[in-house]
């Protein structure tokens, strides 16, 4: 389960050293803006998913690719969140 998550912070950051022009994570990094209104727009889907009970699924997994584009893109490593996370733990 974890194993996927950290296939996908791979990728994202092998599209950032090595962005292929076609990507749709390129574009991402390439536009802040739209990086940051895609993390809103997929946040609202999701809201709206699961008070409808529906797609949730689907809509939790584009929140979490967003939210990690959104996080390489801005020097922010899953490693660091992490430890914090640790440090919370009680």
């Amino acid at each position: 389960m974890l194993k996927t998550l950290e296939e996908l912070i791979k990728t994202i950051r092998e599209r950032s050293e090595k962005p292929e022009l076609a990507s749709y994570t390129k574009k991402l990094f390439d536009d802040k803006k739209l990086c940051i209104s895609k993390v809103k727009e997929e946040i609202g889907e999701l809201i709206e998913a699961v008070e409808e009970d529906s797609n949730k699924i689907h809509e939790a997994a584009d929140v979490i690719y967003h939210l990690m584009v959104l996080l390489e893109s801005n020097g922010i490593k899953i490693e660091d969140v992490m430890e914090e996370l640790k440090k919370r733990q009680k």
